[in-house]
């Protein structure tokens, strides 16, 4: 994690008062703060896969997922954050690139798949939103974006699907948002609206 990221971190703990703290924050998304859209793209059904066939075969599959999925968000004008376990965290600087490799990557899936026995297939769930994250090198990154595209892309998106936010969507032009169906969520007691694309 930046050095001066921590410090500042353990400053605003110190903070005596909130207009100190104020100051803080601002500094803090004054220098790390930028404009993102995040893709989180989980793995799906691998609890019980691991519980099936045990670490090995679990380990092989995210290997496979991971050699996969850089190079498609790569080739999307994307960066790979990092993966974690049998996700994968992403970010672009438009939301509309951010789509795009998330329709690729269920296509190479289902592409592979097709050579693959049932029990090795990958199948994602991906979310994506779009706002202002803090990215504080390691490499990492926080916020809001962070947050609701991995809800969503792994507690509410199914195998296959992918999941915009109303932020993700509102970075298309009205005459070019991408088709889908609206849904109306309630995750952690935070009400969501989020298409779920239609692309297949």
């Amino acid at each position: 994690m930046d050095q001066h990221f921590e410090e500042l971190l353990l400053q605003y703990a110190q903070a005596e008062s909130s207009e100190g703290r104020q100051k803080i924050r601002d500094a803090l998304w004054e220098r790390f703060g930028h404009k993102k859209a995040v893709l989180v793209m989980d793995m799906s059904g691998f609890s019980l896969l691991t519980q099936r066939f045990g670490i090995v075969h679990y380990l092989s599959m995210v290997k496979r997922m991971q050699i996969t999925t850089a190079p498609i968000i790569e080739r999307h004008a994307g960066i790979v954050v990092k993966f974690e376990a049998d996700n994968c965290f992403a970010m672009f600087d438009d939301v509309g690139p951010a789509v795009e490799a998330a329709v690729a990557l269920n296509a190479a899936f289902a592409a592979i798949n097709q050579f693959t026995d049932d029990e090795f297939d990958i199948r994602a769930s991906i979310g994506i939103d779009y706002g202002e994250v803090l990215l504080i090198g390691g490499p990492d990154y926080f916020g809001n974006p962070v947050n609701r595209a991995s809800k969503i892309g792994e507690d509410v998106a199914g195998p296959g699907e992918i999941l915009l936010t109303e932020s993700a969507l509102a970075q298309f032009p009205p005459e070019g948002q991408p088709p889908g169906e609206q849904l109306e969520l309630s995750l952690s007691g935070i009400r969501l609206t989020v298409l779920k694309l239609a692309y297949r």
